[in-house]
């Protein structure tokens, strides 16, 4: 096995394959492990062999063919005698040179094995060549390998082998017999006599016009003329563009202000300077409208996302890599896009939390991002309306070039938030009801005047938990320390962190005498009490139970646009980005959902969405006002959301996070242990906060000073139990990056987990539960 460094690796990513005696490959496996492994490349492997391929090579003691991926090839024979790889698997390589050494720099920085990223960023569809299929060729021979003498034709042989010979390249089989009006039989003549010889090649079935015209068609995006707020921006930005070169923009601009017209002319340059643009937004909710803003602006556009079908996903993926498309548009894995000449890189609603990856390798696609763009060589534009706290740091203190738009474009005014407290508000005695009196009324104002609402309510279901008002039992998961939530359309009570589904039962499981009742809001609820108050309108409801299916995003959307659907209600994934002139009123069901969570970014998180969803309201010329119903009307970040007043909201929040060591002040790492034993997992939780504890004692950072490493934990997770394992967790803070690795890299290769226990490491963490 052997220690690529990036130095090597940078060195010989574009160099011709050596053509010396002996050929070694370095390959890296989807193990857990820093370092690649040496093999001899065969003689018959040497021409199909090439860095960013996957190959098949005998793995471990029992030689087990594994897949992994060459990274490196070189002549220099290791000390001792190696395996040989034993077959490579892609005609071409998966990865260019720019995408493996962001890869490379994932693994040292998330602290993984390089082959899991690998192995994480090259989409299935794109490794098992989704729709392609194997087909035949046929081309003629040259003079020289004809059989001599020649041999003896028939008219039929010798038409097709005509029509052959004028096409100067291989031709699909099926089509030369069109082509010579011939059967098969002629050509495996052709064959059979050494005229012509086949070819096995895989060709691509993906239609891009045909999926394009599936997708729902909404007018393009006109170019506008910049209001002045804009062109100052533009003024700033234009020049970084044509000349080139690594620079970070932040787009701080109020919702509506026109942050997408400065998007799509910045890739309209780059674009016209023969370059390509990868565009990211948080919800795929967003993307056909992203790529109807762009289409026909922008040159052809490529989606990647996770809801497209593998044939549809391998095909973008194709065309992405051949150049054949100038705009790359999708969500958090999207930016792996095998883009050749990449000179633009967008960040839209920069601060969302679904761009952070919950699974090994745990990343976030803003910084990954934002890497790729400086390794590369290119801009990056980071926009929101609500940037988040790290990202304002940085502008704040140089690493980020802030560009503002405090105003919406045509002056139009930001909506009017009024605030409902749920203590006084609420008819009292009265059956439950998720819509206070207030925004009822005003629901029915603005539906009465053709307008269109938007419900925002941030649960799942229909009642968010079942208790007995007897003996307070409430129904919780049996492998999770969480309530289970009731959804009335498939009858059954579901955990939405293991997906543990069971029957609603009638009677109180543990007292067996009083009947359960369902209490709690979830969308299901909601959409239930619209439908009964409000008859003759259409609700319609956009959340992850609703769309399920391919395109059901762009559709509903597409019929809320054409004044189909007049309440659109639903979970966060409405909140963002989204733009409908007609749109007159927002209401927040519940403001509180997640403002109290054990988590240091819980009031950020609720400043940021009701911001968001309220910036969807008052987006044409008819205005808009937004209700909110709280309990908590005096809370810094619901008050300060109302007043739309982000400044004042982030002032106070980056004093709170200074004070407390957090983030962006100073960097986290996060260790959580589990173990379906909770006593063994206490134990292994116990002996590793040890080892955190006793490498703090003796390692030295630069000039020798002590790590500036603070400890916490180990202590039981916010949820303790989840999915049948015990969790306990540390939390890891420095002011030094580079110090919370050097005490990781000492500490946990040294420390083997006993049989059952199992512990992950996230560095930035989001998920704190």
């Amino acid at each position: 096995m052997t220690q690529i460094t990036q130095s090597d690796l940078f060195e010989d990513l574009n160099a011709p394959v050596p053509q010396a005696a002996g050929l070694f490959a370095e390959i890296v496996f989807d193990r857990p492990l820093d370092h690649a492994y040496t093999y001899a490349v065969p003689e018959r492997l040497r021409e199909a062999v090439a860095v960013g391929k996957r190959v098949q090579a005998p793995f471990g003691k029992g030689d087990r063919a594994t897949i992994g991926y060459c990274v490196h090839l070189g002549t220099a024979a290791p000390a001792r005698a190696v395996k040989e790889i034993v077959r490579v698997l892609d005609d071409e390589p998966l990865l260019n040179a720019n995408l493996l050494r962001l890869t490379r720099w994932m693994a040292d920085y998330y602290l993984c094995g390089w082959g899991q990223v690998l192995n994480s960023v090259v989409p299935a569809s794109a490794r098992e060549q989704a729709g392609t299929r194997a087909t035949v060729f046929l081309e003629a021979v040259t003079e020289a390998e004809r059989p001599q003498p020649p041999p003896k034709l028939t008219p039929k042989q010798a038409a097709a082998l005509q029509v052959l010979c004028e096409q100067r390249k291989p031709v699909e089989m099926q089509r030369l017999a069109r082509l010579a009006k011939c059967g098969a039989a002629p050509l495996e003549s052709l064959v059979e006599k050494g005229i012509a010889r086949k070819l096995v090649r895989r060709v691509d079935t993906f239609d891009a016009a045909q999926a394009a015209a599936a997708q729902p068609q909404e007018a393009q995006a006109e170019r506008v003329q910049l209001n002045a707020d804009q062109q100052k921006a533009w003024e700033t930005l234009e020049p970084a563009l044509r000349a080139g070169g690594f620079r970070a923009f932040l787009l701080h601009g109020v919702t509506g202000s026109g942050k997408t017209e400065l998007y799509l002319r910045a890739i309209e340059e780059v674009v016209r300077q023969g370059k390509e643009a990868l565009v990211l937004v948080p919800e795929i909710s967003l993307t056909p409208q992203t790529i109807q803003c762009f289409r026909g602006r922008c040159g052809d556009v490529a989606v990647l996302h996770s809801h497209l079908g593998s044939v549809e996903r391998g095909g973008h993926w194709r065309r992405i890599s051949t150049g054949q498309v100038q705009v790359a548009v999708g969500a958090r894995s999207a930016v792996f896009a095998p883009t050749r000449k990449l000179g633009l890189i967008v960040i839209d609603e920069e601060h969302e939390s679904s761009f952070k990856q919950e699974a090994t390798p745990r990343y976030h696609a803003r910084d990954v991002a934002v890497m790729r763009a400086r390794l590369e060589g290119i801009p990056i534009l980071l926009g929101s309306a609500t940037p988040s706290l790290e990202s304002w740091h940085n502008a704040e203190r140089g690493q980020y070039t802030k560009l503002t738009l405090p105003s919406r474009v045509l002056d139009r005014p930001l909506p009017q938030v009024g605030l409902i407290d749920l203590r006084h508000d609420m008819p009292r005695g009265a059956p439950f009801q998720a819509l206070s009196p207030a925004l009822a009324s005003a629901m029915r104002h603005a539906l009465g005047g053709g307008g269109q609402v938007i419900l925002l309510l941030n649960r799942r279901g229909f009642s968010t938990h079942i208790h007995c008002p007897g003996c307070g039992h409430v129904e919780s998961c049996r492998f999770c320390d969480l309530a289970l939530t009731f959804h009335r359309e498939r009858h059954v009570m579901l955990c939405h962190h293991c997906g543990y589904e069971q029957e609603p039962p009638k009677l109180c499981p543990k007292c067996g005498q009083v009947p359960v009742r369902y209490q709690g809001l979830g969308t299901e609820k909601l959409q239930a009490e619209l439908e009964e108050k409000f008859p003759g309108y259409v609700v319609k409801r956009m959340d992850s139970d609703t769309m399920r299916q391919p395109g059901s995003h762009a559709k509903l959307l597409s019929a809320f646009r054409r004044g189909e659907v007049h309440i659109l209600m639903g979970t966060q994934m409405i909140a963002k980005g989204l733009d409908f002139p007609n749109v007159t009123l927002v209401g927040v069901v519940n403001a509180d959902v997640g403002l109290h969570l054990p988590d240091f970014r819980a009031s950020e998180r609720t400043f940021q969405l009701l911001a968001q969803v309220s910036g969807r309201a008052g987006r044409g010329p008819r205005g808009g006002r937004v209700l909110v119903q709280t309990f908590n009307p005096e809370h810094p970040c619901i008050e300060l959301a109302a007043a739309h007043d982000y400044g004042r909201f982030v002032a106070g929040e980056l004093a709170q996070r200074k004070m407390h060591k957090y983030p962006p002040y100073q960097r986290l790492a996060r260790l959580i242990v589990r173990s379906r034993d909770q006593q063994e997992g206490a134990d292994f939780a116990d002996r590793l906060a040890g080892g955190l504890q006793a490498a703090l004692t003796t390692l030295k950072g630069p000039e020798g000073a002590a790590l500036d490493v603070r400890i916490l934990g180990p202590a039981e997770a916010p949820v303790f139990r989840l999915k049948g394992y015990y969790r306990y967790h540390f939390q890891l803070q420095s002011p030094s990056p580079a110090a919370l690795h050097q005490l990781l890299r000492a500490v946990l290769p040294a420390l083997r987990a006993p049989s059952g226990v199992e512990f992950t490491l996230d560095i930035d963490p989001f998920d704190m539960l």
